[in-house]
């Protein structure tokens, strides 16, 4: 519910007030998925639709995602219509555990060739993302929308639980990009002035 008033009271724009939000998340594997669904169940109906992103080779958050919208479905009185509204696609995991990093530019410059297309087609109001490598090549792709000028797009970005005295890979290359970046430890907000510590949202 904090992030939601944060985001709402930070931005013009107040979801619903104007129409729908449209919402691309970024769902990793395993903790990551569940931070990210935990975080949707404070968004309101008005961020409709959903798209929901997830690596090729993910074979859980599928269905993670699909049991979530179920309940949202169920326990939201809005009708079917509003709350049904959300989507899957895959693309390429920009590092896989283990990866080298010097590979690991090559598998993100190809995560990258399939975000573009992606993004530029669903044109989001805002892009939700909690830590996978995934979501860079989809915040780049979000951010290049709005330097071409063709749409405005947030970023906001919230840093694992995990993360108590560094960020994470992922949040270092986010800091930089993001319009709203949550740290959930109050030893990372006094390093990364930019970050808005809110204490554990998850």
């Amino acid at each position: 519910m904090r992030l939601h008033i944060v985001v709402k009271t930070g931005s013009n724009h107040k979801p619903g007030a104007e129409g729908p939000v449209a919402a691309l998340v970024v769902a990793g594997s395993g903790g990551h998925t569940t931070e990210i669904l935990r975080l949707m169940e404070s968004l309101s109906a008005a961020y409709t639709p959903r798209h929901y992103v997830i690596a090729d080779t993910d074979r859980m958050s599928e269905e993670k995602i699909c049991t979530f919208e179920s309940s949202k479905q169920h326990s939201d009185s809005q009708t079917c219509s509003t709350v049904c509204q959300f989507t899957i696609h895959r693309i390429p995991r920009s590092r896989e555990v283990h990866q080298s990093w010097s590979s690991s530019v090559l598998s993100t410059l190809s995560a990258l060739c399939y975000s573009l297309p992606l993004v530029f087609r669903l044109r989001p109001d805002m892009v939700l993302c909690n830590g996978p490598g995934t979501c860079v090549p989809l915040c780049m792709a979000g951010l290049l929308l709005g330097l071409l000028g063709m749409k405005k797009v947030v970023i906001v970005y919230v840093e694992s639980i995990c993360r108590v005295e560094t960020l994470s890979l992922t949040g270092k290359i986010l800091y930089l990009i993001s319009d709203y970046f949550f740290v959930q430890w109050s030893s990372l907000r006094d390093k990364y002035p930019k970050s808005i510590f809110l204490g554990r949202i998850v």
